[in-house]
């Protein structure tokens, strides 16, 4: 059993209405000091960094007569807060005639200050917001106490405990301020309430603290409101608890048609009737008063049901029905809407709710609330999620069903087109042949115009063979039905051949065809020659046909990290930059005034860019318009056959 408090401790200090069990006395500025550097000692042991100011804070700045005379020491953290404060007892007289300020006080060493600590959120924040008004609203101190304001929360459980003993104890150890006769059973039997208090406030901020740790640890609804309110329900002593569910039409509109009905519940025993699912249809209406209390987050107090609901028979009747003689009701808030309530009944007798019983079901229905948005939080991201799941089933049954019809599609084509060839490849040999054979040996003199005729035949029939080979050559790469034929070749030998048989071409068109050999000329390579050759062609082709006269195409070879390197540089029309992404698809041809006057299939580029990613190389370009245009291909060395 704790030592009695002394009769003066006990005859001054009066115990607040707030659950928080702060208190408001007269102490010796000894005993305020001892429990400001009590407060600081606490600072010191919460987890997370605490904000501690006193009185000292105010030095610099002007204040008024009752900031003069006022003493405090505030702690604020997440885990801890508290505010201690003291008036002195000086008379307005006193202050004018001595001219107080904070470095000129009066009898330092022994005065009496009107003392109170409190633990109540919105004091410290209301406190808060008056010291950063001291400062200017504008100040940067301010803002820094306006921060602060945003991390209170309720104190831990283990923390307030911690301190409410150590405050009891220094309380104890403090001589009377002013001696009375004849107040030591009062003393007892008072220090004997304030303990009973105190260990009840302990026990009402442990069971909180345990019903936020549960929420906080599970997502499952149900197990937390079960828990939470079986907890609840012997700690007040009720005879049964529940919690009321408004319609879903409660949190979408201001009047709904049904209330709702008790979707949770715990009894004392089974002897206590059950009113689970229970539906109140008649009396509680949304035009009712206390509808109207509820939604702003008003506690219902009920002692008596007979003497409260007299004259609202209804609702007596309905309550008479469900054994309800006393009820406390804490509202359940979600996103600013009454979700709900949480309700205590107590069946048979009438019961008188104390203030402290009142403020903790609602800080019960508040943590119930945190409980019911995760709930809801949880639920949506689950919609969701299996709503994405089913979209992206979907799409990827579409993504399958359109690489299978792509696919096919392909499969056609490339048939198609290599049948089509296939079968073109012999009578144009045929053209090709005779109009070259007629060009050579005429079995009669020819006009200038025949001539011109045959050779146009021959050209376009040469042109229409390369065309074919080109989708002949794709058609089987894109079939996965083309394989390369490696062997070793001199790679200056391979250069020399393919520039001296564009040179007749070049020396048509006025361009300027140059070889730059950077390597040893017997310096060997393993590789497709054929196809390696088919692709310096066809870029040396393409440069000399897109340099106007004048103009120069160089051919340059060299060998990097095992690569083979031809760089076709020209000084030709150039290639826009935004057509650069397209310039490797089939069919593609450069869209400039130039594209009649050029010609083309738009097959060239797409096949040799097939042609060198078949040896495992990479093919780049780089180009200005009007300058001319860079094309470099690697080509690794290739495992020997």
């Amino acid at each position: 059993m704790m030592t009695p408090l002394p009769a003066l401790l006990l005859s001054q200090m009066k115990m607040l209405s707030s659950p928080n069990l702060g208190f408001s006395r007269t102490l010796r500025v000894d005993t305020f000091d001892q429990l400001g550097k009590l407060l600081e000692q606490m600072a010191s042991s919460v987890e997370n960094k605490a904000l501690v100011l006193t009185e000292a804070v105010l030095q610099r700045i002007p204040l008024s007569s009752q900031w003069l005379i006022k003493r405090f020491t505030l702690v604020v953290s997440q885990g801890f807060s508290a505010l201690l404060t003291g008036t002195r007892q000086v008379s307005s007289d006193v202050i004018v005639q001595n001219n107080l300020t904070r470095n000129n006080d009066i009898d330092d060493d022994n005065y009496l200050l009107d003392a109170s600590i409190t633990f109540d959120r919105g004091l410290i924040s209301s406190f808060l917001l008056e010291l950063g008004t001291l400062f200017g609203r504008h100040s940067q101190t301010c803002q820094d106490l306006e921060q602060y304001r945003e991390v209170l929360e309720p104190n831990n459980a283990a923390l307030q405990e911690k301190f409410t003993l150590l405050l009891l104890e220094c309380l104890l150890k403090q001589p009377e301020v002013i001696p009375t006769e004849g107040s030591d059973n009062l003393n007892f039997a008072a220090c004997q309430h304030v303990e009973d208090a105190l260990s009840k406030q302990i026990a009402q901020e442990r069971l909180l603290n345990r019903v936020t740790t549960q929420i906080r640890k599970s997502l499952d609804l149900s197990v937390i409101m079960t828990t939470a309110l079986a907890q609840v329900r012997e700690f007040l002593e009720l005879d049964r608890l529940v919690i009321y569910k408004f319609n879903e039409s409660n949190l979408i509109h201001e009047h709904p048609s049904i209330p709702g009905c008790i979707v949770y519940e715990v009894r004392a025993s089974d002897t206590i009737s059950s009113v689970l699912n229970c539906e109140e249809k008649n009396c509680f209406t949304p035009t009712t008063e206390c509808w109207t209390k509820y939604r702003q987050g008003f506690t219902l107090a009920v002692n008596d049901v007979y003497k409260t609901y007299v004259s609202e028979r209804c609702l007596l009747n309905f309550l008479e029905d469900v054994k309800v003689r006393a009820k406390l009701v804490a509202p359940i808030m979600f996103e600013n809407k009454l979700w709900g309530l949480l309700i205590a009944h107590q069946c048979y007798e009438a019961r008188n709710w104390n203030e402290s019983e009142k403020n903790f079901l609602g800080a019960v229905a508040e943590q119930l609330a945190i409980a019911i948005h995760q709930a809801e939080l949880m639920k949506s991201l689950t919609q969701e999620k299996q709503s994405l799941e089913q979209r992206v089933v979907e799409r990827t049954m579409a993504l399958h069903d359109a690489l299978v019809a792509a696919e096919a599609a392909s499969r056609i084509r490339s048939e198609f087109l290599a049948t089509i060839s296939h079968e073109l490849l012999t009578p144009l040999t045929y053209v090709i042949g005779m109009s070259s054979t007629l060009l050579r040996w005429s079995f009669g003199e020819l006009s200038q115009r025949q001539r011109d005729y045959l050779q146009t035949i021959h050209d376009s029939g040469e042109h229409l063979l390369e065309m074919i080979n080109d989708i002949l050559d794709l058609s089987q790469i894109e079939a996965g039905k083309a394989v390369l034929n490696n062997t070793e070749f001199t790679l200056k030998e391979v250069a020399e051949l393919i520039i001296d048989s564009l040179q007749e071409k070049a020396t048509t068109q006025q361009v300027d065809l140059k070889l730059d050999v950077l390597i040893d000329e017997n310096r060997r390579f393993c590789a497709d020659v054929r196809r390696v050759q088919q692709v310096i062609n066809n870029l040396l082709s393409n440069a000399i046909k897109f340099t106007p006269e004048g103009g120069s195409v160089t051919l340059r070879l060299w060998c990097e990290d095992g690569n083979a390197v031809f760089q076709v540089e020209d000084t030709g029309i150039g290639i826009p930059e935004e057509q650069l992404p397209q310039l490797f698809e089939k069919f593609h041809q450069l869209d400039t005034p130039y594209r009649r006057r050029y010609g083309g299939t738009g097959l060239g580029l797409a096949l040799t860019k097939q042609l060198v990613e078949m040896h495992r190389g990479r093919i780049e370009v780089e180009s200005t318009v009007a300058v001319g245009s860079v094309f470099t291909v690697w080509i690794p060395e290739q495992p020997s056959e």
